[in-house]
């Protein structure tokens, strides 16, 4: 019988696979640059928008501040990348800096990392995913209105590609990225190119004018500063997704560690290079990007309805001669694809730390369960709904998300390169050779500085950041925490509480089984039940009704006695027409009688072929079991009845998935 929801899966994320081809997943270099390295490289596309809108809100006075702003993003993104290198070789494992954290600062540390960068996950896909819409809409105006729309049908596009596997989405994110990238490069070549020979590109909103807002043109002193701290903030945005690759160092081929760290290496010149050249070109050519267009003097029309380019889209206008050529389609196409694509870095990384959570028993286990593809899919859907839902409530608008953005990943930073620094010390106490000593010496070095920098750069964001909306980032990784920790704590008591204390006594059998069957009416289901129960050989059975209906009751002890069946049938009172609570006051009853020994409850089931049929058929069935759970010494035994809509959905699968999941082997190959 045709399966249209089983055929709709298949078609969205393909073929089943089989756990022995995990290794088929494993990526190469040039896929896994994409994959793990989209975000830091896709965040060329906003980080510079992202300083100048600070620095514009005293008009165009502080814009001279732009080039030190950026030298400082570049500067701390060389030293992140060199301190993550030495994470790469030390801990190949894939914790990242969460397996960092606990190992050397504590598991309560780790598990703040670990709640910081998942809530940073979370905001990655929502980010890029309003900034790829926003950049589409750059280029064609009259989708602003269908904004939160485009956004979550990307997000659900996202889920689908991912859940296909992760080789799956290397291959169908690699063109982009390098599209991207080669784009960026060549627009900023050519803008750099015709500035050495005179011809210096202007941007269309070089000829506006900036208004201050409130009298900030007059800022000085500390309030200058301040000004230049929050410009800084934001534009480290740019590092966002870096400690990517470290946490999918076991994705890579063989050898893992050598060929993640090269491709950080790769990831963090390219993103450097991009970048600078951006900030250059924008400054050149006079890009004014502010956060109202109100601010814009001199623009044409209602500044309240005007749509502004971003700074990507000015420059490719500026550089290509004008919004309507082909190259300017082609830098705005590739940047809003690149930058959904963007969260597929968090698509990556969200399930793998997930999955590590969830076998260290600080998540639900399901987070650790490998779906058809044998990409972790419980992992995967959480993040699309938690990120769609941050779309829908924020309008898809970038200002309003990037202000929860990048406290988290600095937290990570800042707590992996103190503990890293932890690691060498425990190298260098217990290593001799003059080599290991002095490789370890210059990987501390490193780490430090790292600690140091990233330490003053999450200071500089939860200070610049917290009114403006970061506080709400800071309260959900709170709370994430403490979630984690509880689930740990049920983890660690249920454990606790299965753990065998005496074999012999808790494996001793009951001194005596008694069996109760359930019965609505004598049919071949019944019959059936009692066939059963009389097979165990329990010492005593019984069968037991509920006088709901006298009538119906009555007819029943007719049918039973004069089908001369030898288990006796118990009636059950029931004034107010309940079936559940005299069945379990019952059970109850017996299990008091007879401490020490076991209560048998069978209960006969239909077995249907649709899900609709469930409707019309074993609530009582559900109610009774649910309570009986619940009953110390009480067994509860379903004895199915397979209706004949079930013997015509009873197909033998080719391949069962869930098979695939629990690590069995296929039953037909």
């Amino acid at each position: 019988m045709f399966n249209l929801p089983q055929a709709l899966k298949r078609l969205v994320i393909g073929r089943a696979m089989r756990s022995e081809e995990l290794g088929e997943t494993l990526l190469p270099k040039r896929l896994a640059l994409p994959i793990f390295a989209s975000d830091p490289l896709s965040s060329v596309a906003y980080a510079t928008g992202e300083i100048l809108l600070v620095l514009t809100v005293g008009g165009t006075a502080f814009l001279y501040l732009t080039p030190w702003i950026a030298l400082g993003v570049v500067g701390l993104m060389a030293v992140v990348v060199m301190s993550y290198r030495q994470v790469v070789h030390a801990y190949p494992s894939g914790g990242g800096s969460y397996e960092v954290v606990s190992r050397n600062l504590g598991a309560n540390s780790g598990l703040v990392v670990a709640a910081s960068l998942l809530v940073d996950y979370v905001m990655t896909v929502a980010v890029s995913v309003a900034s790829g819409v926003d950049n589409i809409i750059s280029a064609f105006g009259s989708l602003a209105e269908h904004r939160v729309a485009l956004a979550l049908g990307f997000v659900v596009l996202l889920t689908a590609v991912n859940l296909r596997g992760v080789r799956e989405s290397g291959r169908a994110f690699a063109a982009p990225t390098y599209l991207f990238i080669g784009g960026i490069l060549l627009m900023v070549v050519t803008g750099l190119v015709r500035l050495a020979f005179g011809d210096s590109p202007q941007a269309p909103t070089a000829g506006l004018g900036v208004a201050a807002l409130d009298g900030k043109d007059t800022l000085q002193g500390l309030g200058l500063l301040m000004l230049a701290l929050r410009a800084f903030a934001s534009g480290c945005t740019a590092l966002t997704g870096v400690e990517a690759i470290s946490n999918g160092v076991p994705a890579f081929r063989a050898p893992k560690s050598r060929n993640a760290a090269a491709t950080m290496s790769v990831m963090g010149i390219t993103a450097v290079v991009m970048f600078a050249g951006v900030t250059l070109l924008a400054l050149t050519s006079h890009v004014h990007y502010v956060e109202d267009a109100c601010q814009l003097t001199g623009l044409a029309g209602d500044c309240r309805t005007h749509t502004q380019q971003t700074v990507i889209a000015q420059l490719a206008a500026t550089v290509f001669g004008g919004s309507d050529t082909v190259l300017f389609y082609f830098i705005q196409a590739v940047t809003a694809l690149v930058l959904i694509l963007a969260a597929n870095t968090a698509f990556n990384g969200f399930p793998l730390l997930a999955s590590i959570l969830a076998q260290h028993r600080y998540l639900p286990r399901q987070m650790h369960t490998r779906g058809d593809r044998l990409a972790f899919s419980n992992g995967i859907i959480a993040l699309a709904v938690v990120a769609g839902g941050l779309l829908w409530f924020y309008r898809a608008d970038v200002t309003s998300l990037i202000h929860l953005y990048i406290l988290g990943v600095f937290t990570s930073f800042t707590l992996s390169q103190i503990g890293m620094v932890r690691h060498w010390n425990r190298t260098l106490a217990t290593e001799a050779d003059p080599a290991v000593r002095a490789a370890a010496q210059r990987s501390r070095a490193i780490n430090g500085l790292g600690a140091v920098t990233t330490a003053l750069v999450l200071v500089i964001v939860l200070i610049t950041k917290f009114t403006q909306g970061a506080w709400l980032a800071v309260v959900a990784a709170l709370l994430l925490w403490l979630t984690m920790r509880g689930i740990r704590r049920h983890y660690d008591a249920v454990s606790t509480e299965l753990a065998v204390q005496d074999t012999a006594a808790e494996c001793a059998r009951p001194q005596q089984v008694h069996a109760v069957v359930l019965v609505s009416k004598l049919h071949r289901p019944t019959l059936r039940a009692l066939g059963y129960a009389q097979a165990l050989r329990p010492d005593t059975l019984e069968a037991v009704t509920v006088d709901v209906e006298p009538e119906a009751t009555a007819e029943l002890g007719a049918q039973w006695t004069a089908s001369d069946l030898e288990v006796p049938l118990r009636v059950l009172a029931s004034p107010f027409r309940e079936i559940t609570k005299p069945v379990v006051a019952h059970v109850r009853e017996l299990t008091a009688a007879h401490p020490g020994d076991a209560v048998a409850v069978f209960i006969p089931e239909y077995v249907v072929g649709h899900w609709w049929e469930n409707l019309l058929h074993n609530q009582s069935a559900l109610w009774l079991k649910s309570r009986l759970l619940f009953t110390r010494g009480v067994m509860v035994i379903s004895v199915p009845w397979q209706l004949s809509s079930a013997g015509r959905a009873d197909r033998p699968a080719r391949r069962a998935p869930g098979a695939v999941r629990r690590g069995e082997p296929d039953r037909v190959r």
